[in-house]
This record gives C-alpha cells, sequence and structure tokens, in this order.
C-alpha cells in the first residue's frame, strides 16, 4: 500500500513506534485513529509525498508499534504520551519542527503535541474531532447512544477487553461500517490489516487503555490547558464528516476559534473516515493548507 516508502521501528525510551517515510520536501506527520493504524492515510499519503517528506506512525498501543505497560494512572496511553513519541520520531529522522495531520485519536495527540511543544508544530489539520473536553462535556443523551464507545471503552478492566475479546473482528468491522457513510470506500486488504491489529494480544486492552487516558487524564490536561487560557499558536484546518451517518451537533469550527486564532476548514460530505471515503476532496483541503501556510 505504500510503495516507495521506508519502513522504520523507532525506540522513543517508552515505546518502539512504527514508522513509515517517504517523499521530499518540507516535512508532515499524518497520524490515524480508533480503530485504525498507518493504513488510514494510504490513499492520501502517496499524493502528499510528491509535496512533503510524509512520516506516517501506529500510535503506541496500536498496529506494530509496541503496547507499553498500563496502570491505574493510564498516563501510559494519555495523548500526552504519544505526542511525546511521535516527538520523539521526528527528532529522530532530524525535524524539529513539522506539520502535522492527525485524524481521529491522531487528532487528540496532534492538538495536545501544539499545545506541549508550540515550536514544534507548524501548522495543524484535525480531521473529525473536537477536543475532548468539549467533546464530554456538552454531550448529550443523543450524543451518547451514537458514541456510546465513549464510554464502554472506558469502563474498568477487564469488563471491555472480556467482551470485544469474544469475538474482536465482529466489534471491529461493525464500529468501522456503522462509521462510515460511503459503502465499499474500505477494501478487504485494509480491513484484513486493521483485524490484523486488532488481533493481537493487548490490542483490545491499548485501545481501551487509550479511552480510559482519555476520560481521565486527556481531560484533566485540556481543563488545565483551558483553565489557564492556553491557545494553539500554529493555523488550525478543521475537516469533518458532514454526511449522514454520524449527526454532528457541535459547531467544529467555533469549538476550535476557542482553542485557537487563525482556524479554517468544513464539512467533507462522508462519514467519519475521510481520508478512506473521499481521499482525492482530503488530500486536495490538506494540500491547500498546508502548502499556503
Amino acid at each position: 500500500m505504500f510503495e516507495g516508502f521506508e519502513r522504520r521501528r523507532i525506540s522513543t525510551g517508552e515505546a518502539e513506534i512504527h514508522t513509515l517515510i517517504g517523499g521530499s520536501g518540507p516535512p508532515l506527520l499524518c497520524l490515524h485513529g480508533f480503530p485504525q493504524t498507518h493504513v488510514t492515510w494510504r490513499k492520501v499519503a502517496p499524493v502528499l509525498a510528491e509535496h512533503f517528506t510524509v512520516v506516517l506512525t501506529d500510535l503506541r498501543g496500536y498496529g506494530d508499534s509496541s503496547f507499553p505497560a498500563s496502570d491505574a494512572s493510564h498516563a501510559a496511553y494519555s495523548k500526552r504520551a504519544m505526542a511525546s513519541d511521535v516527538a520523539a520520531v521526528m527528532t529522530t529522522l532530524g525535524f524539529e519542527r513539522f506539520a502535522v495531520a492527525g485524524h481521529d485519536r491522531g487528532g487528540r495527540v496532534g492538538y495536545r503535541l501544539a499545545l506541549d511543544a508550540p515550536g514544534r508544530v507548524s501548522a495543524l489539520a484535525v480531521l473529525d474531532i473536537v477536543p475532548t473536553l468539549d467533546t464530554y462535556g456538552p454531550m448529550t443523551w443523543r450524543g451518547a447512544y451514537r458514541s456510546y464507545h465513549w464510554y464502554f471503552l472506558v469502563q474498568p478492566e477487564p469488563m471491555p477487553e472480556t467482551l470485544i475479546g469474544a469475538d474482536p473482528d465482529y466489534y471491529l468491522e461493525w464500529t468501522i461500517r456503522s462509521w462510515t457513510a460511503l459503502e465499499g470506500t474500505i477494501e478487504e486488504a485494509a480491513m484484513d490489516e486493521y483485524r490484523r491489529w486488532f488481533r493481537k494480544p493487548g490490542a483490545v486492552h491499548a485501545a481501551c487503555e487509550d479511552y480510559r487516558a482519555g476520560y481521565t487524564r486527556d481531560m484533566e490536561n485540556d481543563q488545565r490547558d483551558r483553565d489557564a487560557g492556553k491557545r494553539i499558536a500554529c493555523p488550525l484546518l478543521t475537516l469533518w464528516g458532514g454526511g449522514p451517518t454520524l449527526q454532528k451537533p457541535i459547531g467544529f469550527l467555533d469549538v476550535w476559534k476557542t482553542w485557537a486564532d487563525d482556524v479554517r476548514g468544513g464539512p467533507l460530505e462522508c462519514g467519519h473516515f475521510l481520508p478512506e471515503e473521499l481521499p482525492k476532496e482530503t488530500t486536495a483541503a490538506l494540500l491547500e493548507f498546508f502548502t499556503g501556510v
């Protein structure tokens, strides 16, 4: 899927991060979300690599990266820890300042990195998310029904791990397909890669820890930054799926403007998986943004 990309496994001290590098030009880091891996960028990365040095990683606990041990604090799977990983990867590759595009959980890692290390992120694109604080805070009963996994995956270990572990393929496939508006856009080869990761021992636990960290450490970090008036310094692009599969009760642009001064973007007519459902439109929007800032 990534012809011409070099694959490396980079140690960050706490984790081993599976990394792909391709193309030439200014550095652009692309981060995936749940329940997927770097494969989510397969339709977008080759075109971006014509203009940028594209770096793809599997976040800790995902894909072919390592699964660090976790504890009751869930700090090992906080977005701060994941942001530290990818920052270390970019340092190892010789990039001190770089652009970031993040989908879903990867977008949360991206904005956390932009808040924690503003000197390192030159521009940030966040796909189909608003900050964790602004997701949990205003969620209504209808939103909780549609986004039930935000409350299911955070339940104490081993309840969700046990239930999902009974048939991980079913849970993965149902989740991805229920969040997709445009049928047939996620081909079997990609689904096979997602299944391969989700079947690994410890993968379901790592995904649950990612969400448990969101419910605890990430919320706390967002709240501290909000209370301190901390803002994202770089230009920010927000894109979201405007199709019928997922109701979007939140005004994405309005929310992000409470976190950053330079905000632009809009919806694409698809479901949650923008890089896979509408790759041409997603690529065009990313190219326009990153080449113009």
